[in-house]
Parts: C-alpha cells; structure tokens; sequence
C-alpha cells in the first residue's frame, strides 16, 4: 500500500509522461474521429503567422557589394516575399519587422515576432567575405545553434504554443506551477521547433539547388541572436554573396529576386503541407 509521501512524487512522474506523450504523440490523446474533425483546426493554429525580418536597415546598411548593399537587397526581396504569400497563401498573416528604409534592433525585431505569436520567422540577409572582391558565391542557410539552447529558453517561456491552447494548464498537468514540469514541457517545444526550423531549411535548400541550380553551403547551427530570442522555428537566409559580381547582379535583378522568392514560397508551401500531416 502506498503512503501520502509517495503519491505526490509519483503523481508528478505521471503527469511528466503524460506531458512529453501528449507533445510527441498527440494523437494517443484523441480518437480518429475525434482527431479528424480538428485537423483543420489544428493545422490553422499551428501554422497561420510568418514574420519577414529584413535585415538591417537605416544607419546599419550591413554587406557592400560593388554598387549595392545588403539592406536594400534583403528590404527588397522581403516586400516581394509579403506579396507572394499574400497571393498565393492568403489564409496566412504576413508581418514585416521594417516596410522601409529604418533601423530595427535584434531584439525588437525578434520581439515582434514573438508578441505576434509567429509560427515561422523568416531572417532576409546577403553574404560577404573579407575580400572588396570575393569569390565565393551561393546561399547559406542558418538555424540557431542547438549547443547554445539555454539561450533561447527565455523566448520559448514567452512564446511558447502551449499558451495559445485552450485549458492548455489541464492538458500539461502542471505546467504553470511545477517546475519540473515547465522544464520538460518548454523543452520538448524547443526540441520540435529545432526540428521544424531545420526542415524548413532543408526544403529550402532543396529548392535553391534542385530546382534554381545554384550553389548553396546547407543548413547550418549558428548563435545568431534574433534566432536566439525568437520562440518559434526560425531560418536566418543568406540569399548570396553580395560582394561577389556575380551574385550581386543575381541578388539585385528582378529576375533573381523573384526566384529567391519563389524557391522560399515552395518551401513555404511544402512546410505547411508537412505539418498538416
């Protein structure tokens, strides 16, 4: 027979379990005909805000190139992104950190993501090497950097979906109150939201190299710092090499600007599709 003094401890490990159960395997938590007629529901809240983050801008003109820089460049293929979902995924809410020429701070621009409860964070940047004349050229892809994980805890607690769910303080037992729990929920979202951004990097990289046939150096872990403090998956996209000729002609014409465009809208598209699924 169990004593009062161990019911508590095993009440807790219970509701542990059933917390990482219900985030890995929610579907364990409804029947199939329950979980049918949510799926739409459920797809809506889990993907239905993108935030555009064009970097830099105003006094920060970041990366020159021969005749351009990196502001102009990403400000101008993060207004043609807006237009593109707009048109093509017109459920979705676009938010923009700058519509203009202005300068946003790493944490403001992160901050409005998260206080939008964004579901996907798009970071719009060129490339550059030391060189006044690099010969590198390609896209990069950047996901935050899971050996600094502890970092982007704070934004999780802040941002994290489980605030958005109804009764979500009876559906994770104890979240809220235990700290045991908290811990185990906040970092089962930081696990899943590190997956999805590293998908979503992956099929962007797909789309860059298979479909547009440029170069592109991959997914890759970074401590970028508007990743850090956005609780959401997220991609830091370097769209090329603005000091390299080549690529700044690419990154400045209309024509390349729209395929960036169009290979992120793909991305965009088969990321959502994913995750309905």
């Amino acid at each position: 027979m169990l004593t009062k003094h161990f019911i508590k401890p095993i009440l807790l490990i219970s509701s542990v379990f059933a917390v990482v159960i219900l985030i890995s395997c929610p579907a364990l938590a409804q029947t199939k005909k329950e979980k049918a007629k949510s799926d739409e529901t459920i797809s809506s809240f889990r993907f239905k805000t993108i935030v555009i983050d064009p970097g830099h801008g105003g006094k920060d003109p970041g990366a020159h190139g021969a005749y351009s820089n990196e502001k102009s460049v990403a400000l101008s293929i993060g207004k043609k992104l807006k237009e593109a979902i707009n048109e093509q995924l017109g459920s979705i809410n676009v938010i923009m950190t700058r519509s203009t020429d202005k300068f946003v701070e790493l944490h403001k621009r992160a901050d409005i993501a998260n206080e939008n409860k964004a579901n996907l964070f798009i970071s719009i940047h060129c490339n550059s090497t030391p060189e006044r004349v690099g010969s590198r050229k390609g896209a990069l892809l950047l996901v935050y950097g899971f050996h600094r994980k502890q970092e982007q805890m704070e934004a999780l607690r802040e941002n994290a979906s489980i605030y958005i769910e109804k009764d979500y303080q009876k559906k994770y037992n104890g979240y809220g109150d235990d700290a045991a729990v908290n811990a185990i929920v906040l970092a089962a979202f930081q696990q899943r939201y590190r997956k999805q951004s590293i998908q979503f990097g992956d099929l962007l990289d797909t789309e860059f190299t298979n479909t547009d046939g440029r170069r592109s150096a991959g997914v890759k872990e970074q401590g970028v710092l508007v990743l850090q403090q956005s609780g959401m998956p997220g991609l830091l996209i370097e769209t090329g090499f603005i000091n390299n000729p080549d690529d700044e002609r690419y990154l400045n014409s209309s024509e390349g600007q729209n395929a960036i465009v169009q290979s992120i809208m793909r991305a965009i598209k088969k990321y959502r599709d994913n995750l309905n699924r």
